[in-house]
C-alpha cells in the first residue's frame, strides 16, 4: 500500500447480536449503582488489534467472524445488563435488544497501521464517538465494531456503557467473552455493585458533573504515546524508592516521572511553578473488607487525590510518595465510610475539594487512571493473543474540550508501561522534546517494536 493513501475503514455490515436465552422478566429492569453516576464519559473506549498469525484464508477468516458473534450472543445471556439499552440514569432496560454490532473492512493491511500508527485514526475502528456527552435512553449498553484487513488481520473496537462496566468490569467482559469464543473459560459476573452502592436519586451524577466540568479545558489537545519498557519501569521504582516509599509500584513510579515532567512542561508554558493537583481512579474490590469476587460487575471505583504546591519538592521521590499518600487513604475503612450513613457527606466533600482546587486560576489539573493488571492481552479468541490493546485520548483526539489525562496500559510483554498522554498541544511539544523524560521513554514507538520479533 502507497503511504500516501489514506486508512478507509468502510461499514458493511450493522446488526444486533441478541443474548442466546432470553433474559427473565424479574430481571427485566437493572438499577445502576451510585457509583455508577461517577464518571461523565459514556464509555471507556478499547481497541484490540489482531494480527492473522497462522496466514488463515478468506474462508477461515469469515469463520472466525461467525465465532465472535455466535460467542457474543452466548456471553450476554451471563452478561444480561449488556445486552440492554439506557432507560435513564438510574436504571438499564434489560429489554435482550442486543449489542450494536458492526462489521468493516479495512483497506490496508494491520502491518501498515501498525508500523507507524496514527492516534487521530483509531476512532474509526470503534463503533461510538468518543466524548464526554453522556449517554441518551434508549442508546445500547453495549457497542462493538469488527474490522477486517486486507490480510486477515482482526481488529475489535468496543464501547460498552461506564454506567455499569469501569475498566476492571470491561476486563471481565473480555475474559467471558473470549473464553467462550475458544471453549477455554465460562465466566459467570457478579453482578453486585447495586447492592454495595443502592441510590434512588442522581445527588451523585450532579455533583460529579460539576467536579469534572471544572477540570475540563478549552482549547485544541492533542495525545500521544510515552512508552516505558521493562528496564525503565525497574530504573525508575529503584530512583522512586525512599525511607518512606520503600516499595514503589510500577503506576506509582510511572505516574510520579510523568507527573514530574507534565507539570515541568506547564511551567515552561507559563512561566511559572504552579500547584498541581494529580487524581487517580483507583479500584475498590480489593480494598473492601473481605475483598470482593473476581469478575464483580460494575463501576467500582473512586477517586484518589495528592497535591502538589507551588513550593513542593518535585524529585521523584517526593512526588512518589504524595502519589502513595493519596492512594493510600482510599483503604477499608474510606470504603467502610462510603457504605454508611456518612458516606454522602463523604463523597460530596471529597468531590467538592478536589473540584475547588483544581479550578483555581494557576493551578494545573492532570487525571491518571491505570488499565495494568487487567489482562486485556490475554483475550484470546481462538487465533491468537492481540498484538497492541490500545484506548483513546481525553475527550476524543482532536476535541475542543478536553481533560489533561493520563491513560496507563501494560505493553505487550506485560512487564512495560504504555501512557497515552492528552495535554495542551503546546505543553505537549515541550515534553516531547524533554531528553530526560525521553531518556526512559520511548516516544509514539511502533506497537511492532515492542514486540521483539517479527509476529506479523
Amino acid at each position: 500500500m502507497d503511504e500516501t493513501m489514506i486508512m478507509e475503514v468502510q461499514i458493511i455490515s450493522k446488526e444486533s447480536i441478541k443474548p442466546s436465552s432470553p433474559t427473565p422478566n424479574h430481571l427485566r429492569t437493572f438499577k445502576l449503582s451510585l457509583l455508577d453516576q461517577l464518571i461523565p464519559a459514556p464509555y471507556a473506549p478499547i481497541v484490540l488489534f489482531y494480527p492473522n498469525y497462522d496466514g488463515a484464508n478468506h474462508l477461515e477468516v469469515s469463520q472466525r467472524l461467525a465465532v465472535l458473534k455466535q460467542s457474543l450472543s452466548e456471553t450476554l445471556t451471563r452478561f444480561y445488563p449488556l445486552a440492554g439499552t439506557i432507560k435513564d440514569d438510574l436504571s438499564i432496560d434489560c429489554c435482550d435488544e442486543g449489542a450494536y454490532y458492526a462489521t468493516a473492512q479495512v483497506n490496508c493491511d494491520l502491518s501498515h497501521f501498525l508500523n507507524k500508527p496514527e492516534l487521530q485514526l483509531i476512532h474509526k475502528f470503534l463503533p461510538c464517538e468518543a466524548n464526554f456527552q453522556g449517554s441518551t435512553a434508549g442508546t445500547r449498553v453495549t457497542n462493538i465494531q469488527v474490522n477486517v484487513f486486507g490480510c486477515g488481520g482482526i481488529t475489535i473496537g468496543i464501547c460498552i456503557s461506564h454506567k455499569i462496566v469501569d475498566g476492571d468490569g470491561l476486563s471481565t467482559f473480555l475474559k467471558g467473552w473470549a473464553g467462550t469464543a475458544c471453549g477455554s473459560e465460562v465466566v459467570y459476573p457478579h453482578i453486585m455493585a447495586t447492592s454495595l452502592f443502592p441510590t434512588n436519586d442522581l445527588w451523585l451524577r450532579d455533583s460529579s458533573i460539576v467536579m469534572w466540568g471544572s477540570l475540563f479545558k478549552m482549547g485544541k489537545c492533542i495525545t500521544r504515546r510515552f512508552v516505558f519498557d521493562a528496564s525503565a519501569v525497574a530504573t525508575l521504582k529503584a530512583k522512586a524508592t525512599s525511607s518512606s516509599v520503600p516499595n514503589p509500584t510500577r503506576v506509582e513510579a510511572v505516574s510520579a516521572f510523568i507527573w514530574k515532567y507534565v507539570m515541568a512542561a506547564a511551567k515552561e508554558k507559563s512561566g511559572t511553578k504552579r500547584p498541581s493537583l494529580l487524581t487517580h481512579l483507583v479500584n475498590l474490590r480489593k480494598r473492601m473488607a473481605p475483598t470482593l469476587f473476581e469478575n464483580s460487575l460494575g463501576s467500582l471505583i473512586w477517586i484518589a487525590s495528592s497535591k502538589c504546591m507551588a513550593k513542593c519538592d518535585v524529585g521523584l521521590q517526593a512526588l512518589v510518595d504524595q502519589v502513595r499518600q493519596g492512594i493510600s487513604k482510599i483503604n477499608g475503612d474510606f470504603v467502610k465510610k462510603l457504605r454508611s450513613n456518612e458516606g454522602s457527606t463523604v463523597m460530596s466533600k471529597s468531590l467538592k475539594d478536589m473540584g475547588d482546587f483544581g479550578s483555581k486560576e494557576g493551578v494545573d489539573f492532570f487525571g491518571f487512571t491505570s488499565w495494568c493488571n487487567f489482562g486485556f492481552y490475554e483475550a484470546d479468541f481462538g487465533w491468537g493473543k492481540p498484538i497492541w490493546v490500545s484506548c483513546t485520548g481525553s475527550g476524543g483526539l482532536g476535541s475542543a474540550v478536553y481533560m489533561n489525562l493520563i491513560v496507563m496500559l501494560e505493553t505487550v510483554s506485560g512487564n512495560g508501561i504504555e501512557a497515552w498522554v492528552t495535554l495542551d498541544e503546546q505543553e505537549m511539544e515541550i515534553l516531547g522534546s524533554n531528553q530526560e523524560l525521553l531518556g526512559l521513554a520511548s516516544l509514539d514507538p511502533s506497537p511492532l517494536q515492542l514486540l521483539g520479533n517479527s509476529a506479523i
